[in-house]
């Protein structure tokens, strides 16, 4: 990771890091995309092994790798189209993972210039884990609670990329007006339910994803012509102890658990949109005060765009581009409320100074 910065440039090493912070930032929305894309078009298992594909560094093309690869596998015949998607997302993920790697190294070479390097060293313990959960995926047949799992590390991992860039280009930040000065009521606490709200609402997704159970209900407003379908089976269908294999590739789940887990997801995003809303109006009312109105309409552009997304997804049955933009999408409401938190943060931390700078002259003065 080499640049060469400007000798007039007061944080050459902060400049840089950012810089690489955001490539992984974005590489990491590729990866989330790719993941879905994998999952998609059945191609979870496309390759049986890990991290390579039947025992060779890509997908076996010719007859001869073919038959090798056969004879290894021979209860998975190689399906060169299934092969492809699998071994895309894993080259994506392992040029993350050397980004983020590369991160570490650099913050810890250079941790007299102030970059943020627990954080840096955090997000590539992390990685090492979300690459756990990637093999298990695979060597545990798509067993839905790691596939889950696996799922939320990857928006998990794109979450704290995009602190650290945040916080990387916060310093390089040059002083811009005076903070306004914000609501007497703290929002905090409500940023931060709606951020849980948002995680939770990932997390019925990635459950969704990995049982299934996205066209369980094919109509709107309803499912299968009824508001509550009789039948919906939730231990079933949110038993997370079911046991291991043989194979989860298109679900193993009752079409009554299968519903339960769709319906739940859609209320959950009825939840989000009534919370977020409300949050985003209140804030939209006192803009003025708080100079947030680019990052409140962020959130509200991302919300009303996932929401469409989804809708979309069961008015169209699940085609393939719109499921893929559902999962890019939520990752995008995820980091723009991180993003309206962060803003709201640091406004407060700037108007807290302001109020104290202010106060000392005033005791200075009357001395």
């Amino acid at each position: 990771m080499t640049a060469h910065p400007n000798i007039s440039d007061p944080c050459p090493k902060t400049r840089v890091m950012a810089r690489w912070a955001t490539i992984a930032a974005l590489l990491a929305v590729v990866v989330i995309m790719l993941g879905a894309w994998t999952r998609l078009v059945h191609a979870g298992l496309g390759c049986p092994d890990w991290p390579g594909c039947y025992g060779f560094l890509t997908v076996p093309q010719s007859d001869a790798h073919i038959a090798i690869a056969n004879a290894r596998f021979p209860e998975t015949p190689v399906v060169v189209e299934k092969g492809w998607p699998e071994m895309i997302h894993r080259y994506a993920a392992g040029t993350l993972g050397l980004i983020v790697f590369g991160l570490a190294g650099y913050a810890l070479r250079h941790r007299r210039s102030g970059v943020p390097v627990k954080l840096s060293l955090f997000i590539a313990g992390f990685i090492i884990l979300q690459g756990a959960f990637g093999m298990w995926t695979v060597t545990l047949k798509l067993w839905p609670q790691v596939v889950a799992l696996h799922l939320l590390g990857g928006f998990t991992t794109l979450s704290l990329l995009t602190l650290l860039t945040l916080r990387l280009r916060g310093r390089l930040r040059s002083p811009g007006p005076e903070p306004r000065g914000l609501a007497r009521g703290s929002m905090r606490p409500w940023l931060y339910g709606g951020l849980l709200l948002v995680a939770v609402q990932i997390a019925l997704g990635a459950w969704t994803a990995a049982n299934y159970a996205a066209v369980a209900c094919t109509d709107l407003p309803t499912c299968q012509g009824q508001w509550w379908p009789e039948g919906m089976d939730f231990r079933h269908g949110f038993d997370i102890a079911q046991h291991v294999g043989p194979n989860y590739l298109g679900g193993q789940l009752t079409a009554d658990g299968r519903v339960a887990i769709h319906v739940t997801h859609r209320l959950g995003a009825v939840i989000v949109l009534g919370y977020l809303s409300l949050l985003l109006a209140i804030l939209w009312r006192h803009r003025e005060e708080h100079g947030l109105s680019g990052s409140i309409t962020l959130v509200a552009a991302a919300l009303s765009a996932q929401i469409a997304l989804g809708l979309a997804n069961v008015l169209f049955h699940i085609p393939l581009p719109v499921a893929v933009a559902h999962n890019a999408m939520g990752a995008g409401l995820l980091l723009s409320v991180i993003h309206l938190i962060w803003q709201y943060h640091r406004l407060s931390l700037a108007h807290r100074a302001q109020a104290e700078q202010t106060t000392t002259i005033n005791r200075e003065v009357t001395a």
